[in-house]
């Protein structure tokens, strides 16, 4: 029975949120922003047994910290959150608040990492999908180190290695990540088959080459 009483409420809270979803959409493409907007604060405020401002004021790893209950993320209500954030971002960003508008892209962008790295894939969305979107809505800013972090070891988990040490050496030249990490990075790298490089787009012979080029810097 408490199996079907929270498939029900889960139900319930994913048609909901589609709804809503759906309603801020269609306010911006009205350029309705300032409506649209209101309508995020008022499900900040009362949907997440959160107040909007304490969602606000906690950083991505505190907020799915406090969506945990017995070890298990709430995984829908924090997907709607940085959906909601993102929408957020999108309308101020057409309201010429470009600062608030990068602030908030970011913030999303590390909710859904955050649940991807978790392995939490939500039935609202999909974090591949909403991942893909925030990185392109994002590629003319420099991002910060932490969610630089967050998209290197997303690009590994998910099998991207050419991408993944891509970021990585923007760590590196940002003096965000030591020479060790670099090298550790590279001694998984070649832990990994020669099919799995290849299918991420990398050779065993561009790996070993890195990392000597590495000690060789060290020596």
């Amino acid at each position: 029975m408490i199996g079907l009483f929270q498939r029900d409420y889960l139900v319930r809270m994913i048609n909901q949120m589609t709804e809503a979803m759906g309603q801020i959409v269609g306010l911006r493409r009205q350029m309705k922003q300032e409506e649209a907007l209101q309508i995020i604060d008022d499900l900040l405020d009362k949907r997440f047994r959160l107040s909007g401002r304490l969602i606000r004021s906690l950083s991505e790893e505190e907020l799915i910290k406090v969506m945990t209950t017995n070890g298990l993320v709430e995984r829908e209500n924090v997907a709607a959150i940085a959906y909601l954030l993102k929408q957020e971002a999108l309308l101020r960003q057409d309201l010429g608040k470009e600062a608030e508008s990068y602030e908030l892209h970011v913030r999303a962008l590390k909710l859904f990492l955050g649940l991807a790295l978790l392995k939490e894939e939500p039935e609202l969305l999909s974090l591949q999908e909403q991942i893909e979107e925030q990185l392109e809505l994002l590629s003319a800013y420099e991002l910060p180190a932490p969610a630089k972090r967050l998209i290197m070891s997303w690009h590994e988990a998910e099998g991207h290695y050419d991408q993944m040490e891509n970021v990585l050496y923007e760590l590196y030249e940002d003096r965000a990540c030591t020479k060790g990490e670099l090298a550790a990075a590279y001694e998984r790298l070649l832990r990994l088959d020669d099919e799995a490089l290849l299918a991420g787009r990398l050779s065993r012979d561009e790996v070993e080459a890195s990392l000597a080029a590495l000690t060789v810097k060290e020596a």
